[in-house]
């Protein structure tokens, strides 16, 4: 089936409308969103929550650390193992957290 000249014109018209009132109703929707209570609340929240985390997650590691030292000392030296394998997991788990969270302050400081 062959178009004819007015009928792609018609097409193209047709998809130029669309684009435009798709791109209006686009940037009206995230003008309202990114203004309104729920989209700063939330982009407040996150950096509270990471903040947080910079503290809370340094602060439980060094508390088990501790605890699976004192629990390495007491142990025999068939365990000695599997405690150093849960210290260097916990070691690993904090940079992870940490790092994560400073990625997601870095991301929603963006939104600022």
């Amino acid at each position: 089936m062959k178009l004819t000249n007015s009928l792609k014109n018609k097409i193209k018209s047709i998809i130029a409308t669309v684009a435009v009132i798709t791109a209006t109703l686009t940037t009206t929707a995230y003008a309202d969103i990114a203004g309104s209570k729920i989209a700063t609340g939330t982009v407040k929240l996150v950096a509270d929550a990471t903040s947080w985390l910079l503290v809370i997650a340094p602060s439980v590691s060094v508390l088990l650390i501790i605890y699976y030292l004192i629990r390495k000392g007491m142990s025999d030296e068939m365990e000695h193992k599997k405690w150093n394998s849960r210290i260097v997991v916990t070691i690993v788990s904090c940079i992870g957290a940490v790092v994560a969270s400073v990625l997601i302050n870095v991301l929603v400081s963006y939104y600022k």
